[in-house]
């Protein structure tokens, strides 16, 4: 590690930039997918699907990958691999041979090992390196980033959508080794997070590390709490499996937390992001590939949101602002399809109000999932339950992805949005009754809630 004082901006700022090669991935596909299913002659809802869906699926295992190794081998060392998986995956999709849809396939399952490996390991770094007061407005710069690097990955599409189909796509898919690589020269400079240096032992480094991050009277009260958490974690990990998430004094926050992070993807967002140019195409006739200002304006509308949220962070109800949001995001899928059931409407009416989905998703669903998720389990079983609602949340991704394309094959795209509709109202019912507000709560007086709850 190098002697020189690095800066906690740049820290904070490299920290998060694997939230780049998220956001970057998951949209990229938005653009190429038109030229991919032109070039390739893709017909029916399937394949595409699969194509699409395929990073999700290597995501669900690179979660949970890189948080184990990361406990031996470090965050700074697993986000090092991860974009050095980033790169090859992103260049070995650029070179795809003509309908090598496996091929293809298996090169998104790699890119997503890397992308579920940087969800994982970017909250986990910034937690760690954040002083608790700031951490839920910088656990807003993860999702900065990735709404950041989807709106790149749209300009990026926008921008090489002139060149012939075969070649767009490609240079599409490729050109996410440029922020890989920015990340990996960036992650050389970065110091280990001081969490792991004093659990491996090394607390005259982790002291060090400290010393560019905090005020000088804060540091050895640090390292005494995290050397005590780290004593109770390694209890925890001797006395609790994976059957003590169900245990009676847990159940009710694992419930909690992990249904939230099921929710936040089976209400439909991603089909959005995937599949804008595809839904602009169906609503009005127009070619998906001349479509894509769409994604833009999504990619703009989540930035903004992000920027939004980061100035409310600490101001309302965690319960209140997701009640919120979830109501307005059923409420934008449902009424396109009532309206439509009663009067002839212009095709664009479902596309505004996508875009309000998007907005209220943007500065509620989107980052706040991941805070309360980061807040309501119980230090015992964190670690377990962390990894699960990860999982969880993945698995509602790829299965959006791999059924929006066949649904909408079978059925109105105002009727398939009506059914996501349902399931954010459902949501919304769910944080109501079986949530509790964690904002301003310590974790013990979350901890004791969920005792509480099991009690009755």
């Amino acid at each position: 590690m190098s002697e020189k004082k690095i800066s906690s901006k740049f820290i904070y700022f490299f920290g998060a930039f694997g939230g780049i090669l998220f956001g970057y991935d998951i949209g990229v596909m938005t653009g190429a997918l038109p030229f991919l299913q032109s070039d390739w002659n893709l017909s029916g809802g399937g394949v595409t699907g699969w194509i699409t869906s395929s990073l999700m699926l290597g995501a669900v295992f690179g979660g949970a990958i890189a948080g184990q190794l990361s406990d031996r081998l470090g965050r700074r060392k697993m986000v090092l691999y991860s974009a050095a998986l980033f790169m090859i995956g992103a260049l070995l999709a650029g070179v795809s041979p003509h309908n090598g849809v496996a091929y293809l396939i298996f090169t998104r399952v790699l890119l997503g090992v890397a992308v579920g490996a940087a969800s994982a390991l970017v909250p986990a770094y910034l937690s760690e390196m954040s002083p608790a007061e700031k951490r839920g407005s910088l656990s807003g710069i993860n999702q900065l980033m990735i709404v950041s690097g989807m709106l790149i990955s749209y300009v990026v599409d926008f921008l090489l959508k002139g060149l012939p189909e075969h070649i767009a796509w490609r240079l599409m898919l490729a050109m996410a080794a440029v922020p890989a690589l920015v990340l990996f020269l960036g992650v050389l400079r970065l110091p280990e997070s001081p969490r792991f240096l004093i659990k491996a032992g090394r607390k005259d480094e982790a002291r060090k590390v400290l010393s560019w991050i905090r005020k000088p009277e804060e540091i050895e009260a640090e390292i005494q709490g995290i050397t005590e958490t780290a004593k109770i974690e390694q209890k925890a990990e001797k006395s609790t499996s994976w059957a003590s998430l169900l245990d009676g004094r847990y159940r009710y926050l694992v419930i909690a937390g992990v249904m939230v992070a099921f929710f936040q993807q089976f209400m439909g967002a991603n089909a959005i992001f995937y599949y804008i140019p595809l839904i602009v195409e169906k609503a009005t006739g127009q070619a998906a590939s001349d479509a894509l200002l769409w994604p833009i304006v999504q990619g703009i509308i989540l930035v903004v949101g992000a920027l939004f949220y980061m100035a409310i962070a600490e101001k309302f109800n965690r319960r209140g602002l997701l009640i919120l949001g979830g109501s307005v995001m059923g409420l934008s899928f449902i009424l396109p399809a009532i309206i439509n059931s009663f009067m002839d409407t212009n095709p664009m009416m479902i596309v505004v109000f996508l875009c309000i989905f998007v907005a209220f998703y943007a500065f509620t669903w989107a980052p706040l999932t991941w805070v309360l998720v980061g807040e309501v389990f119980p230090l015992a079983i964190r670690g377990r339950a962390s990894g699960l609602a990860s999982s969880m949340n993945w698995v509602g991704s790829f299965a959006v992805a791999l059924v929006f394309p066949i649904m909408t094959a079978s059925m109105s795209q105002e009727v398939v949005f009506a059914i996501f509709g349902v399931i954010c109202l459902v949501a919304v019912a769910f944080i109501m009754f079986r949530v509790p507000e964690t904002r301003g709560r310590s974790l013990e007086e979350i901890e004791k809630i969920g005792a509480d709850k099991a009690a009755k």
